[in-house]
């Protein structure tokens, strides 16, 4: 197990820095909106408020470092760089995968970050299909104990087992054991795609499951059947991972369409986001936060210095977006009348 689990994770690191994992030809759909543009914002730039506050935690700027990985000494080093930059910045993260570390120990000093980041929004991280495999209520505790996590995200992410030749196949039944967890943990629960978005059909089974959050992580980002691509031992399963290339749904769209269907969830929105404009244009379609992982496992690589850059250039970004979309703080944001769609125009009085 300890050699099988770090070799993943290792590859998956290393893919992820060396190869291309983009969709061929999905994009986020994020750039057919655009913000209507304020000549005359009325605002003093230095006093727009992006402040939020999540599961009782205030953070300067609705911004997630997505979960990324953990299990071996390279992702240790990374979770460590981006757990001290986001302390810094005041912005919340979460952690990959811990299984490895619940069935081998010696991989939890991996994702304990709490030494570097005391204060912030932490989010705990187990693969939901795990409780098809005799993961329970206790293992999901276990997993918020090691790391002192604020929450816990449960992660779906099907299309990536079935494309593995030992993946995890049996989804069915999940939502019970899903609710089971979110009635017994003492932590509120996160429902997290990988990338390929969540459907309204989706969003409603884990809202009736009693999650308190869901990340929609649409696809237009990484696409973990790309990275499956790079692994796959076989050219069948490689054939198998490629013609998935472009599946899911866009973030957008995604988001959006969950917002709809459930318009009191509290959303997050990740996938594809590659800066503070994109970061804007989520919240105002509704999410709270929005994540990023891959311009910051790049730049976890490099150091904690270059993370903090990049939280900071995303977050100037955010706030000039915000100015001169007129909005004083994220509740103004997200207003009906800022944000123009492919097919409306804003309906206000002219």
């Amino acid at each position: 197990m300890t050699g099988r689990h770090a070799g993943r994770k290792a590859d998956h690191i290393r893919i992820n820095l060396e190869e291309n994992v983009g969709f061929p030809n999905l994009t986020t759909g994020l750039e057919h909106y655009r913000f209507l543009h304020q000549g005359l914002p009325e605002l003093d730039l230095t006093t727009v408020d992006t402040t939020v506050t999540v599961f009782g935690k205030t953070l300067r700027a609705p911004l997630l470092i997505s979960s990324m990985t953990g299990g071996t000494p390279e992702a240790g080093r990374i979770n460590f760089h981006l757990a001290e930059a986001a302390e810094a910045a005041g912005i919340a993260m979460g952690l990959g995968s811990q299984r490895a570390a619940l069935e081998e120990p010696e991989f939890a000093a991996t994702f304990q970050v709490r030494k570097v980041a005391p204060h912030i929004l932490l989010f705990a991280n187990l693969g939901a299909v795990q409780l098809n495999k005799g993961y329970t209520v206790d293992h999901c505790r276990r997993a918020v104990e090691m790391v002192e996590a604020d929450a816990l995200i449960l992660h779906l992410n099907p299309l990536q087992e079935a494309v593995q030749a030992d993946g995890d196949w049996n989804w069915a039944g999940l939502a019970a054991k899903i609710e089971a967890v979110c009635r017994q943990l003492p932590v509120p629960v996160v429902a997290k795609e990988v990338g390929w978005g969540i459907s309204p059909q989706t969003a409603r089974l884990l809202a009736n499951a009693g999650v308190a959050a869901i990340d929609v992580a649409g696809a237009g980002g990484t696409s973990w059947t790309e990275v499956e691509y790079h692994r796959a031992g076989s050219e069948r399963l490689r054939r198998l991972a490629r013609a998935f290339a472009d599946w899911g749904l866009p973030t957008a769209l995604s988001l959006r369409l969950v917002r709809q269907t459930l318009p009191d969830m509290m959303l997050f929105a990740s996938g594809g986001l590659r800066g503070g404009i994109d970061l804007a244009k989520c919240l105002a379609l509704g999410a709270t936060l929005g994540g990023m992982a891959g311009p910051f496992l790049k730049a976890a690589a490099r150091g904690v210095e270059a993370v903090s850059e990049e939280i900071e250039a995303t977050v100037a970004e955010l706030r000039v977006a915000m100015f001169v979309a007129g909005a004083a703080d994220l509740k103004a944001l997200a207003e009906p009348g800022r944000l123009i769609g492919p097919h409306s125009l804003p309906e206000f009085e002219w």
